[in-house]
């Protein structure tokens, strides 16, 4: 008599994986498709639930060790993780595992249109600083690390990423010139602290998985004006948001001149969505070399909100010049 296997966990399509893990039996996941079903919260099947328990145990041994972080990476059976823990009012622990697809993908696979992708792969010859924003689950962090290894092969040199947790698997050599180091911040350890200590290895390129101190804002954006190209994500609505969002950080940090120094720095600014026909970008990107940018001006003079006309005014002629590209030349 032939037994079939039980269904295994990595088969299942899933985003989002909960799990409850000071007791047995409650676990839900959520989709990774990009329509209305990706917000849903579903029961996880029963044929899932006794190799749901095994992961669970698994969590709860690691997040017992000493100097274990609350948020963390996590693996099992050959998948790779984003955890983090919480513990609810009614006493109960639970946990959230974010998938992780470890291969950095390309540009191209992202389904960027020809000519985004062409313009963000532009961007790597450049200094000072690419801001992604989007919400949770939009994309930022694939896109942050799509660019830099797209940088790195083209275009060679040093990158030393900082994260927490190390989600895309991209530490050693890139291509045939070019190197990435993937730094974990230490338990307790403020972001600033490891941008400092990366700057010492004259890297090309930086990665800051998230802005979240004050004193990292200021780090980064010193990073950004001394010869760096400094990929880092933000929680934001819009880009103005975005942008209004790490003047407000800095100014915690160094006070009045923060917007002088967003100016300066700013090389482009992103704010990704995700949907069914893939990501949707919007984008600003400031002139080289041109203190006198029009968005640049805003910034220093704190009109952030007026930057929406240059963004619409960008993403049209960026659009035409795509159509004429595409329109066949009349004979």
């Amino acid at each position: 008599m032939t037994t079939t296997a039980a269904p295994k966990l990595r088969d299942l399509p899933f985003m989002d994986l909960y799990l409850r893990i000071d007791r047995q039996g409650e676990a839900r996941y959520r989709s990774p498709a990009r329509d209305e079903t990706n917000i849903w919260s579903r029961q996880l099947p029963a044929e899932y639930m006794a190799e749901a328990w095994v992961v669970a145990e698994k969590a709860r041994t690691e997040l017992a060790e000493p100097e274990s972080a609350l948020d963390r990476a996590f693996q099992y059976d050959g998948m790779r993780f984003r955890l983090s823990y919480n513990k609810l009012d009614s006493g109960a622990e639970w946990i959230i595992l974010r998938r992780i697809v470890s291969k950095v993908p390309t540009l191209d696979a992202l389904g960027y249109a020809p000519h985004i992708a062409k313009m963000l792969m532009g961007l790597g010859r450049r200094h000072g600083l690419v801001l992604i924003s989007g919400a949770t689950g939009h994309g930022k962090t694939t896109t942050s690390f799509a660019l830099l290894k797209h940088y790195l092969e083209s275009q060679g040199g040093v990158a030393i990423s900082i994260e927490d947790p190390v989600e895309y698997m991209l530490e050693g050599p890139v291509g045939d010139h070019a190197f990435c180091y993937q730094v974990q911040i230490p338990k307790g350890e403020d972001w600033a602290t490891p941008l400092k200590r990366a700057l010492r290895w004259t890297p090309r390129y930086i990665l800051v998985g998230e802005v979240r101190s004050p004193a990292a804002a200021e780090q980064l954006l010193r990073a950004a004006t001394t010869g760096h190209l400094v990929i880092t994500t933000i929680h934001a609505g819009t880009i103005e948001e975005s942008l209004m969002g790490l003047m407000h950080l800095a100014e915690q940090s160094m006070g009045y001149p923060a917007n002088f120094m967003v100016a300066q720095a700013l090389t482009a600014a992103l704010h990704q969505t995700l949907n069914a026909n893939g990501p949707y970008l919007r984008y600003i990107i400031t002139e080289e070399d041109n203190a006198g940018d029009p968005v640049r001006s805003l910034i220093r003079e704190n009109r952030v909100g007026m930057i929406n006309t240059y963004i619409d005014k960008m993403i049209a002629k960026m659009n035409a010049l795509q159509a004429a590209m595409a329109t066949p030349a009349k004979k």
